[in-house]
């Protein structure tokens, strides 16, 4: 019961409907109870002294507590019902919560799909046993002893005899728990490995037909479908097994009843109506006994699910706030590294190795270098998405840790590489950051991004509704809405992670010189592997193995002779190679 203990946070707020429901099932078990008792005074006390007009009687006390079994059993499940329910409510909203605290170091590892299934297909599998597995638990407990009991009553020998078989279903039942849970944490990996699997081949299904690889997915499917369903098979033989055994043990208790049971009724030991009675109550023991192994399931799949949903909750927040953090709301953007290096795994490569620089407000610094040089790493430490493992990085000259995350983020306008835009209207992408935005502040935000004139050619303007990721718009045309949403936030600090590279030159320039008025009073960061992108920083760090290899102005590193003056030769011979092709064309 570890899972649900740690869980009991979630769902303790709501016990009240979970007992107010346990007493109207208890209610409902003894009136199932009181049923054989009924039939014993019917066949004992009525039929065979022959006392007809009885009859009437018991069949409206019949009728009557029907009528309060059904509006008990009502009461019990809807109030049942709301207890999962609002339990798992507040499950969820504290995954999504959790989910959002979590550091990019979480999300490198995560698989979208994986996550998915846990927000659905496990939270369902826990609620599920709040709702019915808990009061289903107590309801065969307490039909067992009630039945017990009134056997007991009735004759002291048979319900023993009658009972000699039940500590071997108890063993049986034990077994099969022990067996079933395993099963069911394996179906639900392998569920959220075909989750992944279906989530990846639907997001790269452009990749997928480009390259004509459709037999490959579908292979790849096959296997995690073959994995989901082999698990499935192991649980199914594990029922299989076990169940017959369970029917077959009670059988034995009804043998044992019948055999012994008519013997006490041809000595007179025992009345007929008694017999009858003992007949239903061994089935009220022997079924829920029997099922106890769909308990047992649902307890293994809500176990299973509850375990998936605490390594959730329970994964580690490496970013946090300070007690008493800075609540700055306007930062002056000064940007300083002091012999800062960064590891993304304990084991791995220093991605960043003893960098320093100085970025005072207003300054421009352009960052170039290979792929995997440490680029993008320096921009991820100033919004602390990453902690270096040694050195210092201070916004305005204090750490960054002695921000508000909240704070230092919301001073801080990121462009990325790839841009993400929500699958909604093209104004509240843009006002994302900024919610509180006029129209007017979106419309100037897309004018400087070079978005307005492309955004006025849409079906409904700034309302055009988008697709997921942004469907609808070429990659140019996303990242010039990035910019935009960017700008709007009128950030301290704006990172721009190659912004331009999937627009044509033309627009390009045009970006660029909307952009360089943007720059004015800001610290910027320029990532960028075209040196027309950057070479009007103020300073150029040129990064190679996530160290710097050089650093200074355009004009100046040209004549160093060095790795930028390298790169800057063969962009710029391949850029006169193709004009030289294409006038000979």
């Amino acid at each position: 019961m570890d899972t649900f203990k740690k869980l009991k946070m979630y769902y303790l707020p709501f016990k009240k409907y979970f007992f107010i429901s346990l007493v109207f099932l208890l209610l409902v078990t003894g009136i199932t109870v009181v049923y054989p008792i009924v039939l014993q005074k019917t066949i004992d006390d009525v039929v065979t002294p022959e006392r007809y007009e009885l009859i009437p009687y018991l069949a409206l006390a019949f009728i009557g507590l029907m009528l309060i079994k059904g509006i008990a059993t009502y009461l019990h499940q809807y109030l049942g019902d709301l207890f999962g329910i609002k339990s798992v409510y507040t499950l969820r909203d504290g995954l999504y919560q959790k989910l959002q605290r979590l550091p990019f170091r979480y999300y490198d590892n995560a698989r979208t799909g994986d996550l998915m299934s846990r927000l659905t297909a496990d939270v369902e599998a826990f609620r599920f046993f709040l709702s019915f597995g808990f009061s289903e638990f107590i309801r065969i407990t307490s039909l067992i002893l009630i039945s017990l009991s009134v056997m007991f009553y009735y004759s002291v020998p048979l319900a023993l005899v009658t009972m000699a078989a039940m500590p071997f279903l108890a063993v049986v039942v034990f077994q099969f728990d022990r067996r079933v849970h395993p099963a069911f944490r394996g179906i639900r990996k392998a569920f959220g490995r075909l989750n992944t699997r279906v989530q990846e081949n639907i997001s790269g299904m452009n990749t997928v037909k480009s390259l004509s690889r459709e037999d490959f997915e579908i292979g790849r499917f096959v296997d995690k479908n073959d994995d989901y369903r082999q698990n499935y098979l192991t649980t199914a033989s594990i029922w299989a097994k076990y169940f017959p055994l369970m029917e077959f043990i009670g059988n034995i208790c009804v043998v044992a009843l019948l055999a012994y049971g008519g013997h006490l009724v041809i000595t007179n030991d025992l009345k007929p109506g008694e017999l009858v009675a003992f007949f239903s109550l061994v089935w009220y023991i022997l079924g829920p006994l029997m099922n106890f192994g769909f308990v047992i399931n649902l307890f293994s799949q809500s176990k299973a699910s509850g375990e998936r949903l605490l390594e959730i909750l329970e994964a580690k927040e490496d970013i946090q706030e300070i007690e008493e953090p800075i609540r700055k709301a306007r930062m002056d953007g000064h940007v300083t590294f002091k012999n800062v290096t960064l590891s993304y795994e304990e084991d791995d490569d220093s991605a960043l190795k003893d960098i320093s620089f100085d970025a005072p407000p207003g300054k421009t610094v352009g960052l170039i270098g290979a792929t995997g040089s440490g680029k993008t790493s320096i921009t991820q430490l100033v919004t602390r998405f990453y902690e270096p493992q040694e050195g210092e990085v201070l916004v305005d000259n204090k750490p960054v840790d002695q921000y508000g995350l909240k704070e230092l983020r919301s001073n801080i306008g990121f462009v990325l590489q790839e841009s993400f835009l929500f699958s909604t209207t093209i104004k509240e992408n843009i006002a994302y950051g900024n919610p509180e935005a006029s129209m007017d502040d979106i419309i100037d935000a897309a004018k400087r991004a070079q978005a307005h004139d492309f955004i006025m050619e849409m079906p409904n303007g700034y309302d055009t509704l988008l697709g997921e990721r942004g469907m609808g718009l070429s990659g140019g045309q996303k990242q010039r809405v990035a910019i935009a949403r960017a700008i709007l936030i009128d950030p301290s600090i704006l990172v721009l992670d190659d912004a331009t590279s999937a627009v044509d030159m033309e627009t390009e320039l045009r970006i660029q010189k909307a952009l360089r008025e943007v720059m004015v009073g800001r610290t910027t960061f320029i990532i960028a592997h075209r040196i027309s992108s950057l070479k009007h920083a103020d300073e150029i760090l040129v990064l190679e193995d996530g160290k710097i290899v050089e650093r200074g102005v355009h004009d100046e590193l040209l004549s160093n002779g060095g790795p930028y003056q390298r790169i800057y030769d063969i962009q710029y011979q391949d850029k006169e190679a193709i004009m030289e092709a294409s006038k000979n064309a």
